[in-house]
């Protein structure tokens, strides 16, 4: 009874992991082979977060992983077979997405925000400096003041003596 529990066991893991095995899709050159990984790897899982369709077991990724397979051996470039998946999944697809309208807030934002925090770094650090400078030198009238605050200060000290 056990061992057949165990057999039946070992069974459902074999068949997941043939279930999880690598797509083995055959190509007519090597650069075709290449290309697919590059472009396996650098194209996104809509369904996964942060991985690509190289790496994600989602059926939607080996979808895109045969269309990408597809596209090699009917000869379209790197650059259509992106396009394809762009005009269908959007900017998402991609890890690096190119630079248009909707997407200068992702690659202009952190120039923005860098920019903006130094700007105001620098703004700070001048008027402290400023303020400083301006400070540490006393007029006329405020050493005169000075002075006799000082000198009132030690003739009450003397007096309680």
């Amino acid at each position: 009874m056990i061992a057949q529990r165990l057999l039946i066991c070992l069974a459902a893991l074999w068949m997941s992991a043939a279930a999880w095995a690598i797509d083995d899709y055959q190509f007519s050159s090597d650069e075709g082979r290449e290309r697919y990984q590059t472009l396996t790897y650098e194209l996104r899982c809509p369904l996964c977060q942060n991985q690509n369709i190289s790496d994600s077991t989602a059926p939607i990724a080996k979808d895109l992983r045969r269309e990408v397979h597809r596209m090699i051996e009917e000869g379209k470039s790197d650059d259509d077979i992106v396009d394809f998946m762009v005009a269908r999944y959007g900017d998402f697809v991609l890890y690096r997405p190119r630079l248009n309208a909707q997407t200068a807030a992702l690659w202009l934002g952190p120039v923005t925000v860098v920019t903006l925090g130094l700007s105001i770094l620098l703004y700070v650090a001048r008027r402290r400096r400023r303020s400083l400078g301006e400070s540490t030198e006393l007029s006329d009238e405020e050493q005169a003041r000075l002075r006799a605050l000082l000198q009132q200060t030690s003739s009450e000290e003397s007096e309680q003596k």
